[in-house]
C-alpha cells in the first residue's frame, strides 16, 4: 500500500474472543475509561459509566512484548493522554478517546513503573514521566516527546528501584521523590521547578539514603488524605511510616502465609492490602498512626512486635475461583471528580475485571461484595448477531455452537482469494471480498447454499500452523504453488488452481512454526527452495522444483526465535532462545560453527535481513490527522477530497506522459487482508485493510478500459474533464485510455475464474461428503477450481460504501442506497479502525457501541443510546473526531470518483466483467429481483447522482 495514502482498517474478530492475560491496570483522570495491558503487548480500552457498567471499546496493537506498566501522560482535563511501557523497552504515548499513537520510542532499559509529574514554569504547565526499573536510576522524561532529560542518580549504594512515590508539597516549591531499592534502602530525592526546567544537565544525587529493611518492596504509597504518612508493602509484611523522619508507625502480617503484591491508603485512618491469589484485605490503623490524634508517634522507637497491631476491617474476595495463569493485576483509584468513587479494579489472566466500589465501607467487619465483573469473552458472547469470522459459513459444525477456528491465512492479492488454514486440517480458499461481503452485509447472498463459492484442500490430519504462498514474495517461484505446514509435522505442496496435492515432505519431529523464503542472491539451487522450521528446534530447506528436503539442521538445543541469511557465504544463520547462534552451510548442510554472548549477537547484526514479507500492512503509516483534527465544515472537507482526486489524476498522466505510454507497474491493492493472532493459541483474527487511493484508480483505470465506446468517446471524456469541479474524472484523450489500459492489465492478472451455479454447488457438497466418508476418493485429483465470475473492484468498493455509509441518519437516501445503487445494509455492527503512527493501530471490539455510554464533560453528562438498527451510522460518527474524518474524507473522494463513471451501481451487468453465460432458468435474476433501473436510462442516473 502507498506510504502516505488514507488506509481503513475494517477487523472481523469471530466469535472468540482475543486472549487478553491482564499485566497492568489504570483509570483514567476522568474515571470513564479503564486501560488494560496484556502479556502479548496489547492494550484494550474499556467504557466505564457512572454505574459502573464496564464495555470494552477497542484493543491497541503496537507493543512487541509484555506491558510492564501503564501511567497517564496528561493532567489536562480535555485531553486524555496516557504512556504504556512493555518488557523490550518500548514506550508509546496514546490518546485514549480514540487510540491514536501520539509517540513512540525505543530504550535499551525496561521500565517496571512510570509516574506522572507536572510543574509550573510561569504560566505554562510541563509534564514530566518519572521512569523507574531495570537500572539502578530513576529517569525523567518529558510526557510529549518521550525524550530522556535528566536522571535521579543514587551516589550511595545504587541498585535497581522497586518503587517509588512522589511526594507534593503545597507549602514549598520543592517536592520529594521517595523510592525504595531492591536492597531495602530507602532513597530521597528533592525536585525543584528550577531543576524541572532544565534539560541535558548533571545528574541528581539523592538528598538522603536511610536503610528501613523493608526487604522486597512491591509498592510504596503516599497518603494523600494526611500528606504525612508513607506505607510499604512488601511481600511477607506491610508498614506505615512517618514522612517527616521516615520512623516506623505500625506494622502488619501477611495473612495465612499470603504473600502481600501492593497496597494503598482508603482514608486517613484506612489502608487496604492485596495478595497474590487475588484477596484483599482493608485494615483499620491504630490511633499512633494518625498526625489528627493525640497519640500520634506513640509507639515510635518500640519494636516492631511490640506495636499495636492494626484489626482486619473487611475482606474482598474474588467469587471467581478458577485457576489462573499468573497473578492477577489489582489496583486502587480515586476517580470521578464529580462522584467520588473509591475503586479497587483487578485484572486476570483470563482478561476478566472485577470492581469493588469501597467508598463507603461499613464499621463492622464483613465481606464486600463486588460490584463489577466482566471478561472480553462474557462481552463477545453477549451481542446478538455474533461477531463475525471470516469464514464463518462455511465452517459450521453441525451440533456445536462455535464454527471450526481458522489457525493460518494468506491473502493473494493478485488473485483476489483468501487462503484460510484450520484446526481440522482442511484448507478453504474462498474470494476475499466476497466472503467479506457475506460476514458484514445482508442480502441476496444470504439465501444461496454454499456462498461464497470455494475451494477445500484436505490433506493435513490435523491443526494447519502456517501457510505460505511463495510467488508473493518473489517471481521466481510458480504461482500455482501454495505450501502449508501442519501440526501433523508435515509440509505439504499444493496447486491452487486444481486443488492437487504435488508433493508432502515429511522431515521434521514437530509442528511446523513458520514457512520462509531465502533470499533473492543464494544460490541457484537453494532458489528453488523453501525454508521450514519446527518445533523440534529442526530448519529445513525444501526444494519444491527437487521435491526433495536438501538441508536439515536439527542440532539446536533450544526454540528457535530467529532466522537470518548471508548467501554471499553461503551461510543459514539461526538464532535460537537463549541466545546461542549457529551458523549453517546450505549446500553441504555442515554445521560451520556455534556461538554465544556477544559473539553471536555481532554474528546475527552481521546477517543480511530475513527476506520482509511480501505485505506488512501493518508498517504504513495512515495520513497523518492532525490538522484534520480540528472542526471542519463539510465544504471543507470535500475540498480536500477533490484536492486528493486532482493530485492522483495529475501524478498519474505525467507518469504517463514521461515514460511516454510504458506506465511503471502500479503494485498497490485496494484490498489487503491481514491475519493477526493476540496469542499463538488463538484462533486468526482478519483486518481488512482499504486502500481509498488505490481503489479510486482502480475504479477510474476499470472505467477508461470499459469495452462500451460510450464510456471512452471523446465527447464524454470532455465532459468529464469540464466538471472536475464536480469531482468527475480528469482524464482526457485516447492517453488516458491507453495508460488505464496498462495499469489494468498490471493490477489485474492471472485470475482464473468460471460461473458457479446451483447443479455445481451441489457437486461439490456431494464431493465433500464423499470425502468424509470415503478416504481413498480423499486422495484422488480435485476438479479445477470453480469460482463464481465478478468484478474484483467493483465488489471492494461495494463493501467499503455499504460498511461506511451512516445508515439509520436519513431513510430516504437508505432506500436510494439499496434500491437505485445496489449497496448493502449491515446485519452486525461493523468494527472499524484506525491506523497511527509507526504501524500502531487501535481496533474497535464488537459491540463498543452496545449500551448506553455516559461520558461526563465537567459537570455535563451525554447520554448515548445507540438502537442495533443504527448502531453502524450513529455510532461510527460518534466514536472519535479522527476516525469520523477519515470516513468522512473517504466516502467523499468514493462517492465522486463513482458519480464520474457513466454506470454509478452496484447491481446488474456493470458488476460483470465481460460476456458470461446466460442464467439457467432455476437461477433467479438478482437484478430484476432488486428492481434495478436500466442501464442506459439517463433519468435514473441523474436521480442517482443527485
Amino acid at each position: 500500500m502507498a506510504g502516505n495514502s488514507l488506509v481503513l482498517p475494517i477487523v472481523l474478530w469471530g466469535r472468540k474472543a482475543p486472549t487478553h492475560c491482564i499485566s497492568a491496570v489504570l483509570l483514567t483522570d476522568d474515571g470513564t475509561t479503564i486501560v488494560t495491558g496484556c502479556h502479548d503487548g496489547q492494550i484494550c480500552l474499556w467504557d466505564l459509566s457512572i454505574e459502573l457498567e464496564v464495555n470494552p471499546r477497542a484493543l491497541l496493537f503496537g507493543h512487541t512484548a509484555s506491558i510492564t506498566c501503564l501511567s497517564k501522560a496528561c493532567a489536562s482535563s480535555d485531553k486524555q493522554y496516557i504512556v504504556s511501557a512493555s518488557e523490550s523497552g518500548e514506550m508509546c504515548l496514546w490518546d485514549v478517546n480514540d487510540g491514536r499513537c501520539i509517540e513512540f520510542t525505543k530504550l535499551a532499559c525496561t521500565h517496571t513503573g512510570i509516574q506522572f509529574y507536572q510543574f509550573s514554569v510561569g504560566n505554562q504547565r510541563e509534564g514530566r514521566l518519572l521512569c523507574h526499573g531495570h537500572y539502578p536510576e530513576i529517569l525523567v522524561v518529558d510526557a510529549t516527546s518521550l525524550e530522556v532529560l535528566y536522571s535521579l542518580v543514587s551516589k550511595i549504594s545504587p541498585d535497581w528501584i522497586s518503587s517509588m512515590s512522589i511526594i507534593r508539597s503545597h507549602r514549598t516549591q520543592e517536592d520529594t521523590v521517595v523510592a525504595l531499592s531492591a536492597t531495602g534502602i530507602l532513597k530521597v530525592w528533592i525536585v525543584t521547578s528550577e531543576i524541572s526546567g532544565m534539560q541535558d544537565t548533571e545528574p541528581i544525587f539523592e538528598e538522603e539514603s536511610k536503610p528501613i529493611y523493608c526487604q522486597n518492596c512491591q509498592s510504596i504509597s503516599f497518603c494523600a488524605f494526611t500528606q504525612r504518612s508513607l506505607l510499604v508493602v512488601c511481600s511477607r509484611y506491610w508498614r506505615v511510616f512517618d514522612a517527616g523522619d521516615y520512623s516506623l508507625l505500625c506494622s502488619g502480617p501477611s495473612e495465612n502465609g499470603q504473600t502481600w503484591t501492593g497496597g494503598d491508603f482508603v482514608s486517613a485512618d484506612k489502608v487496604i492490602i492485596w495478595t497474590e491469589n487475588g484477596q484483599s484485605y482493608i485494615y483499620k490503623l491504630p490511633a499512633s498512626c494518625l498526625p489528627a490524634s493525640d497519640s500520634f508517634r506513640s509507639d515510635v522507637g518500640k519494636a516492631v512486635e511490640n506495636l499495636i497491631p492494626p484489626v482486619q476491617h473487611s475482606l474482598l474476595d474474588r467469587t471467581d475461583k478458577g485457576l489462573l495463569i499468573c497473578p492477577p493485576v489489582t489496583r486502587f483509584f480515586c476517580g470521578f471528580k464529580e462522584h467520588l468513587h473509591k475503586l479497587l479494579i483487578q485484572g486476570d489472566s483470563s482478561g476478566r475485571l472485577n470492581i469493588w466500589n469501597i467508598s463507603d465501607t461499613p464499621d463492622k467487619q464483613e465481606e464486600l461484595k463486588m460490584t463489577t465483573s466482566i471478561s472480553l469473552q462474557e462481552a463477545f458472547d453477549k451481542l446478538n448477531p455474533c461477531p463475525a469470522g471470516i469464514i464463518d459459513q462455511l465452517s459450521v459444525i453441525p451440533n456445536s455452537n462455535e464454527p471450526l477456528k481458522v489457525t493460518a491465512s494468506v491473502y493473494i492479492p493478485a488473485h483476489g482469494r483468501l487462503v484460510c488454514g484450520r484446526e481440522d486440517g482442511s484448507i478453504i480458499i474462498v474470494p476475499a471480498t466476497q466472503t467479506a461481503i457475506v460476514q458484514l452485509l445482508q442480502g441476496e447472498h444470504m439465501l444461496r447454499r454454499g456462498w461464497p463459492p470455494h475451494r477445500t484442500l484436505r490433506g493435513h490430519r490435523n491443526k494447519v500452523t502456517c501457510l505460505l504462498y511463495p510467488h508473493q514474495v518473489s517471481a521466481r517461484y510458480d504461482q500455482r504453488y501454495l505450501i502449508s505446514g501442519g501440526v501433523d509435522f508435515s509440509v505439504i505442496i499444493w496447486d491452487i488452481f486444481s486443488g492437487e496435492m504435488k508433493h508432502i515432505f515429511c522431515v521434521h519431529g514437530g509442528e511446523i512454526t513458520q514457512l520462509l523464503v531465502p533470499p533473492e542472491n543464494c544460490s541457484a539451487r537453494v532458489q528453488h527452495c523453501i525454508c521450514s522450521v519446527a518445533s523440534d528446534h529442526s530448519v529445513g530447506l525444501l526444494s519444491l522444483r527437487e521435491k526433495k528436503c536438501i538441508m536439515l539442521a536439527s542440532r539446536h538445543l533450544f526454540p528457535i526465535h530467529v532466522i537470518k541469511w548471508r548467501p554471499s557465504d553461503d551461510y543459514l544463520v539461526v538464532g535460537c532462545s537463549d541466545g546461542s547462534v549457529y551458523v549453517w552451510q546450505m549446500d553441504t548442510g555442515a554445521l560451520d560453527r556455534c556461538v554465544m554472548g556477544i559473539t553471536a549477537v555481532e554474528i546475527l547484526n552481521a546477517c543480511d535481513e530475513a527476506v520482509p514479507a511480501a505485505v506488512d500492512s501493518l508498517s504504513h503509516p495512515a495520513v497523518n490527522l492532525k490538522q484534520a483534527m480540528t472542526r471542519r465544515s463539510l465544504a471543507a472537507l470535500k475540498n480536500m477530497a477533490h484536492q486528493k482526486l486532482q493530485t492522483l489524476a495529475t501524478n498519474l498522466l505525467a507518469s504517463e506522459a514521461s515514460d511516454k505510454g510504458n506506465l511503471p507497474k502500479y503494485s498497490h491493492n485496494s484490498l489487503m487482508v491481514q491475519a493477526i493472532k493476540t496469542n499463538l493459541t488463538d484462533p486468526d483474527i482478519h483486518v481488512l485493510f482499504f486502500d481509498v487511493e488505490a481503489l479510486i484508480i482502480q475504479l477510474l483505470t476499470e472505467e477508461a478500459s470499459r469495452p462500451n465506446t460510450a464510456l471512452i468517446s471523446p465527447e464524454n471524456l470532455q465532459k468529464a474533464s469540464g466538471s472536475s469541479d464536480k469531482g468527475g474524472s480528469f482524464l482526457t484523450g485516447k492517453r488516458a485510455a491507453v495508460l488505464f489500459q496498462q495499469v489494468k492489465e498490471t493490477i489485474k492478472e492471472n485470475i482464473k475464474e468460471h460461473l458457479l451455479d446451483d447443479e455445481e454447488e451441489d457437486e461439490e457438497m456431494m464431493r465433500q461428503r464423499r470425502e468424509e466418508s470415503d478416504p481413498e476418493y480423499r486422495s484422488s485429483k480435485s476438479k479445477p477450481l470453480t469460482l463464481l465470475e465478478y468484478n474484483l473492484t467493483m465488489d471492494t468498493a461495494k463493501l467499503f460504501m455499504s460498511c461506511l455509509h451512516a445508515w439509520g441518519l436519513n431513510e430516504v437516501l437508505d432506500e436510494v442506497c439499496l434500491d437505485r445503487l445496489g449497496m448493502l445494509k449491515p446485519h452486525c455492527t461493523v468494527s472499524f479502525g484506525l491506523l497511527s503512527r509507526g504501524g500502531h493501530m487501535s481496533l474497535m471490539l464488537p459491540g463498543y457501541n452496545q449500551p448506553a455510554r455516559k461520558l461526563s464533560h465537567g459537570k455535563a453528562e451525554v447520554e448515548r443510546k445507540l438502537p442495533a438498527t443504527e448502531s453502524v451510522g450513529k455510532g461510527t460518527y460518534g466514536v472519535s473526531r479522527a476516525v469520523t474524518t477519515q470516513h468522512l474524507l473517504s466516502i467523499i473522494s468514493l462517492a465522486n470518483t463513482l458519480m464520474s463513471m457513466t454506470n454509478a451501481t452496484f447491481i446488474g451487468d456493470h458488476m460483470k466483467k465481460g460476456p458470461t453465460r446466460p442464467p439457467r432458468p432455476s437461477t433467479p435474476d438478482l437484478s430484476k429481483a432488486r428492481g434495478s433501473p436500466p442501464t442506459s436510462s439517463n433519468v435514473v442516473q441523474g436521480q442517482i447522482k443527485q
